[in-house]
């Protein structure tokens, strides 16, 4: 056994001795080597290939969707979050001078929402609103819409209307040194004039005379101050209308309740009536009597005398 183990070992010392071992192996380990790279390059040409066999006939956008499809929605669900605010860049320094008339409102309310001109009273259908140290201030945009109309009028001083989403308008008068004109876009909170005055409001002073309209009918911007505009609602005439109602069957109901006992106390009345007349009557003829024998019984006293002088 070790005979044949040094047999080896020589063998293999005989074969790294050559000149050729060393070039040999590093020529294989060469080839080896070129070998792997040609078979990686081969394969990386080929996963293109193979990948698109199965998506053949496969849109991209029926894998991952329209990109477009989901922002054709954001602006409405942004506009929806408005609230209505009040038309003044600081609110802290703004008093509400001249309130909405409301019918339903008590007498001091009701007072405050007269307006005084050619010695007429007339009930506001907006708010005024004024600074509390008098002066001028500027006037923002309540909501987010489209100015339709800027114009000035006589009484009222300039005018600015505005459109906005949910069938609803605002309108701004007495102001002056007007931003915007008719046609524009403001976002909520945009400048569009200063406070000023007007004929028609002169009480008020310095001041913006401020409308919140929905489907054309005013109503009253202070129940709806930092609310959202989709409860911005027209008061419905259901309930005054049941008022009335219930008034009119009211002063109704007692007449209707009372009939038997009123046509009673009618004929009681009448009856009473009919004997005090017939006992006027006779007191009516008994004294026209008393009269007459009065009468008759004078001249026959005076005749009587005269005969006595004669």
């Amino acid at each position: 056994m070790e005979e044949n183990q040094n047999v080896s070992k020589n063998g293999w010392k005989r074969i790294v001795r050559k000149k050729w071992f060393f070039p040999a192996v590093y020529l294989t380990f060469a080839a080896v080597l070129l070998t792997g790279v040609l078979w990686y390059q081969n394969l990386d040409n080929q996963l293109p290939e193979a990948s698109d066999e199965p998506n053949s006939g496969v849109d991209d956008d029926q894998i991952f969707g329209d990109p477009n499809e989901f922002e054709q929605d954001a602006d409405p669900v942004v506009s929806q979050q408005e609230v209505v605010k009040m038309p003044v860049a600081e609110e802290n320094q703004a008093e509400i001078v001249t309130k909405f008339y409301d019918h339903s409102a008590d007498s001091a309310d009701q007072e405050k929402a007269l307006v005084l001109f050619d010695n007429k009273y007339y009930q506001s259908t907006g708010v005024d609103i004024a600074s509390s140290d008098g002066e001028s201030f500027e006037i923002t945009a309540s909501l987010s819409g489209t100015v339709t109309e800027v114009k000035e009028d006589p009484l009222l001083g300039h005018v600015i209307k505005i459109d906005h989403e949910n069938d609803l308008q605002t309108y701004y008068a007495s102001v002056q040194d007007v931003l915007v004109e008719a046609g524009a876009e403001v976002k909520q909170g945009d400048a569009i004039a200063s406070a000023g005055r007007n004929l028609f409001g002169q009480a008020s002073g310095v001041h913006v005379h401020f409308e919140l309209r929905k489907d054309g009918v005013a109503i009253n911007p202070e129940d709806y101050f930092n609310q959202s505009v989709a409860e911005v609602s027209v008061p419905t005439t259901e309930e005054n209308t049941s008022e009335t109602t219930e008034e009119e069957n009211t002063s109704e109901t007692p007449d209707e309740n009372a009939n038997p006992d009123a046509s009673t106390e009618e004929e009681d009345a009448s009856s009473e009536n009919e004997v005090d007349d017939e006992e006027g009557t006779d007191e009516e003829e008994e004294d026209s009597d008393e009269g007459a024998e009065e009468d008759s019984v004078e001249p026959n006293t005076e005749s009587s005398a005269a005969m006595a002088n004669a």
